[in-house]
C-alpha cells in the first residue's frame, strides 16, 4: 500500500492537482503556480490495474473496482478541499473501453469529490506530449514521444510545446500481458506472440512516422522508465538503446515468470505487466528503426497539470481549437461572433436564476454559439445535424469526450425540432440549447443592425422574453420565428413567452 505524504498546502496559495486514472496506476500531482514555473509539492502513484481482466468482458471487475476506489477514497482526503477550478481528473483507455465505467465514474466522483473526464486517445497523447515537452530543455530538434499504458500506448510526433503528429494504439502493457502471459510464464514463443501483435497495431502508423522523421526519441511512463533502469544496469548507459533492450528481453526470458522478475528497476507490483511493456518497446524500436531513446520523467498527469494552469491563464487549448475549427469549415465569423455575444447576454439575464452559474457552461455555449453553423460546409439541407455529427466524431485539443458532446448536442439542436430524447440527461445543456435557439433566431436576418434592449426572465420550464413594441412591429418576421420557435420548445417540455412593453 502506498503511504499519504503530508497535507497539502492551503488552497488559498493556488495549489493545483492533476490525477491519471491510468489503466495500470493512478497517478496523483500536485503544484504551486510560483508565476512562471510549477512547483511540485507532492506526488502519490499506486499500482491499481484497472485494466486487468477488461479484454474478458468489456467491464470493470467488482475487485478491480474496490480496488480503484479505495485508492479514489484516499486521495479524495486530499483533494476535496481544493477548488474545482484547480482540480483536473482524467480516465484513459480502461475508462474509455468498460462498459460499466458509467457507474464506476460515479461512485468514483464521490469518493474524490470532483468531476471526472474521459478523455480521447489523441487528447491523451497530446497531453501525453504536453508533459514530456515541460519536463525538457526547450529546444527546436523535432522530437518521438513513447508513452506505453496499462491499456493502450500514445506515439506522437512534435517540435518544442506543439505535437505535429499523434496516435493512440490498442496496445499496452496490461492487456498484452494478461493476453500472453496470463499464468505468469514467460517463453520466447509468447514473447515474440506478443511482439508480433504489437507489430500489427504499429503496421498501420509506422510508414507515417518513418516519412516525418526526428532527431530525438524520448519514453515515457512507468513501463518505459522500468526498462531503462533494467538496461542501465546491463549496460551502463541512461538511455534505452537496441542493445540494451535486446539485453532486457534476455534477462526477462531467463527469468522465466513474473514472480522471478528479480530487477531491482521492477517492483513486486508491476512485474506481472512487465513482459508485457518489454514485447511493446521491442515492437517499436523494430517498426520505426530506433537506436536509442531518452526517457522523461513527465507524462500525462504533469501535461494536466500545464494544460489546467493555462485554462487559469486564458490561454485555453479548447478556445483555440474552436477558433481553428471554425476557420477550417469557413463559418461566418461575424454571424458567429453576433450570435455568441447574445447569447452570453442572454445568460447572463438568467444564469443565476436558472441554475447556470458555473463558468464552463458560458464557455460551452460560447463554442456551441461559435460554431453553431459548422455544418453549412458539407450542405445547408439539416446543417444542425451534420455540425453536430462532425463535433461528436472528431478529435479536438483540449476537450474531453463528455465536454465534446455537450457541444455537439448545442450545434444539434439549436434550430428546427427539438431532440429531446438526446437531452434526457442533459438539463443543464438544454437550458443553454434554449438560450442559444433564442439567439438564432434574433440574428436570423444576419445584418449588423444592433438589437435593442431586451429582457429575459427563466424559472424552471417557463422562459419569458421582453422587446420593443416597435421593434417588434419593425420585424414581423422576427416575431413569426418566435411564435415557431416557441412551438419547437413546447415539444421539449419548454414554453416561450415573448411580450411586447
Amino acid at each position: 500500500m502506498a503511504e499519504v505524504s503530508a497535507p497539502f498546502p492551503d488552497a488559498s496559495k493556488q495549489t493545483f492537482a492533476a490525477l491519471d486514472l491510468g489503466s495500470n496506476s493512478f497517478h496523483l500531482i500536485v503544484a504551486i503556480d510560483q508565476g512562471e514555473r510549477l512547483q511540485v509539492v507532492d506526488r502519490h502513484r499506486e499500482m491499481v490495474r484497472l485494466a486487468e481482466g477488461l479484454a474478458d468482458r468489456q467491464e470493470l471487475s467488482p475487485a478491480t473496482s474496490r480496488r480503484a476506489l479505495a485508492c479514489l477514497e484516499r486521495l479524495g482526503q486530499r483533494l476535496r478541499e481544493l477548488p474545482a477550478r484547480n482540480v483536473r481528473v482524467v480516465g484513459t483507455n480502461a475508462l474509455r473501453k468498460a462498459r460499466n465505467s458509467r457507474t464506476f465514474i460515479r461512485r468514483a466522483e464521490q469518493a474524490l469529490g470532483h468531476r471526472i473526464e474521459i478523455i480521447s486517445g489523441r487528447e491523451e497523447a497530446r497531453l501525453i506530449y504536453l508533459g514530456v515537452s515541460h519536463s525538457l530543455e526547450d529546444d527546436r530538434d523535432s522530437r518521438l514521444v513513447v508513452d506505453i499504458g496499462g491499456g493502450s500506448t500514445e506515439i506522437i510526433l512534435g517540435r518544442r510545446f506543439q505535437p505535429r503528429l499523434m496516435e493512440s494504439l490498442f496496445i499496452g502493457c496490461v492487456g498484452l500481458s494478461d493476453r500472453f502471459f496470463p499464468d505468469g510464464a514467460i517463453t520466447e514463443h509468447a514473447m515474440e506472440d506478443a511482439e508480433r501483435a504489437a507489430r500489427q497495431e504499429l503496421e498501420a502508423v509506422e510508414q507515417i512516422f518513418l516519412a516525418r522523421g526526428w532527431h530525438t526519441a524520448i519514453g515515457a511512463s512507468g513501463t518505459v522508465l522500468a526498462i531503462c533502469g533494467v538496461a542501465e544496469t546491463e549496460t551502463g548507459a541512461k538511455e534505452i538503446t537496441a542493445e540494451g533492450l535486446r539485453q532486457v528481453r534476455e534477462r526477462v526470458l531467463e527469468a522465466g515468470h513474473v514472480e522471478r522478475l528479480e530487477f531491482e528497476a521492477v517492483g513486486g507490483e508491476r512485474a506481472p505487466v512487465f513482459p508485457g511493456g518489454v514485447a511493446i518497446l521491442s515492437a517499436i524500436f523494430e517498426s520505426l528503426r530506433i537506436e536509442r531513446m531518452s526517457v522523461s520523467d513527465g507524462a500525462l498527469r504533469e501535461g494536466l497539470l500545464h494544460d489546467l494552469l493555462g485554462r487559469v491563464h486564458d490561454e485555453d487549448i479548447r478556445d483555440r481549437t474552436v477558433h481553428n475549427l471554425a476557420g477550417r469549415y469557413h463559418v461566418d465569423r461575424d454571424h458567429a461572433g453576433r450570435v455568441a455575444r447574445t447569447a452570453g447576454n442572454l445568460l447572463d439575464q438568467v444564469g443565476p436564476g436558472w441554475g447556470l452559474a458555473d463558468p464552463d457552461l458560458a464557455a460551452l455555449l460560447r463554442w456551441g454559439a461559435t460554431l453553431h453553423e459548422i455544418g453549412l460546409d458539407i450542405a445547408h439541407n439539416q446543417y444542425h445535424k451534420h455540425g453536430g455529427y462532425l463535433l461528436d466524431n472528431m478529435d479536438l485539443p483540449g476537450f474531453s469526450r463528455p465536454e465534446q458532446h455537450r457541444v455537439s448536442l448545442l450545434v444539434r439542436a439549436h434550430r428546427r425540432k427539438f431532440p429531446v430524447d438526446d437531452f434526457a440527461d442533459a438539463g443543464d445543456i438544454l437550458r443553454l440549447c434554449v438560450l442559444l435557439r433564442i439567439a438564432v433566431v434574433l440574428h436570423r436576418g444576419r445584418t449588423d443592425a444592433p438589437l435593442p434592449s431586451f429582457g429575459i426572465s427563466a424559472r424552471d420550464r417557463t422562459v419569458r422574453l421582453w422587446l420593443p413594441a416597435k421593434w417588434l412591429r419593425a420585424h414581423p418576421l422576427t416575431q413569426l420565428d418566435l411564435e415557431q420557435e416557441a412551438e419547437y420548445l413546447a415539444g421539449a417540455e419548454v414554453e416561450l413567452r415573448v411580450s411586447a412593453r
